[in-house]
């Protein structure tokens, strides 16, 4: 066997462990960027190249994580607002578009989405490429903010080109560690991010509840429920009974 069967034999292997087997991809709570007390240390010691020690290191701290929220360890003391960004298509673009023009960007970007989420009580937590993870007290600066963000991110163009960008919000009680925040609340706030398809601001029910009655009004949006369309592939690591809405315009 080779080692890219090897790598792929272990990834299947995964499957099958408690926890979640994303953990370790750009989305999951250890990637690029995961938690520093833990994952980054992991990567330290195995590199982030494809490899089956790699594997067999994220596999064990998937079980590690699992085991914590079992025994009611993997959770935080106190609640928050957890923030995922991401530009849509942004890849395909940079490819054409060249280095510098990409960097341009970024930064435009950065100015544009990040002074709305300080201004409004969050932090951003890590950049990863192009989207940043964020978490707010509570859920209503959080939802704020994901608007005035999109609102400022309108008026960046580089070369004629407008990036759109999709939001997750998902309120719940991760742990902090190193900086970094790690748990199931965190993959779940990544996942709802993944179901915004070409642009959307999406959040989970535990968001939506934990919002100031008439904030939706005042922002003029309405939340509808997200369904999942027929060939769109399941999202990963997150409860079965997990509620997504999709923010639209009242």
């Amino acid at each position: 066997m080779n080692q890219r069967d090897l790598i792929g034999v272990l990834r299947r292997g995964r499957e099958l462990l408690p926890g979640d087997p994303a953990f370790g991809d750009p989305l999951s709570v250890t990637g690029p960027g995961g938690a520093r007390a833990v994952a980054r240390a992991a990567d330290k010691l195995v590199g982030d190249t494809p490899s089956a020690a790699r594997e067999i290191g994220f596999g064990a701290l998937q079980v590690w994580q699992a085991m914590l929220e079992r025994m009611g360890r993997g959770k935080g003391s106190q609640e928050v607002t957890v923030m995922f960004t991401d530009l849509v298509a942004f890849s395909r673009w940079s490819l054409s578009a060249g280095d510098e023009a990409t960097l341009d960007l970024l930064r435009r970007v950065a100015k544009a989405i990040e002074p709305p989420i300080a201004e409004r009580g969050g932090q951003v937590v890590k950049r990863m490429g192009d989207g940043v993870m964020a978490v707010f007290p509570s859920a209503d600066p959080a939802v704020r903010a994901a608007i005035a963000a999109k609102a400022a991110l309108g008026e960046v163009e580089v070369n004629g080109y407008r990036p759109r960008m999709r939001i997750g919000l998902h309120t719940g009680s991760p742990r902090e560690i190193g900086g970094d925040w790690l748990g199931v609340d965190v993959t779940i706030a990544a996942r709802v991010m993944e179901a915004g398809g070409n642009g959307n601001t999406m959040l989970s029910e535990a968001t939506l509840d934990g919002l100031d009655e008439p904030t939706l009004a005042e922002l003029g949006l309405v939340a509808k429920p997200y369904r999942r369309s027929f060939f769109a592939a399941p999202l990963s690591g997150v409860p079965e009974d997990l509620r997504i809405f999709r923010l639209s315009g009242a």
